[in-house]
């Protein structure tokens, strides 16, 4: 039991005095970031199947 109970203390001790934390205005940054790429890359998958969709209709067509 005694080395869960430092095990528990030394993780406390390392996420409080050993960890370097992103400031608010990193935080916002990084937000924003995946905020845009996310909406790029759904932009993207969206184009793609646009283009899918319209190329087998114009198949499917043919036939």
């Amino acid at each position: 039991m005694a080395k869960v109970v430092d095990y528990i203390k030394e993780s406390y001790d390392e996420l409080i005095n050993k960890v370097t934390w992103p400031t608010w205005a990193e935080l916002q940054n990084s937000a924003i970031v995946v905020s845009i790429a996310s909406l790029i890359i759904a932009i993207v998958v969206f184009l793609m199947d646009l283009i899918f969709k319209n190329g087998l209709e114009q198949f499917y067509h043919l036939f």
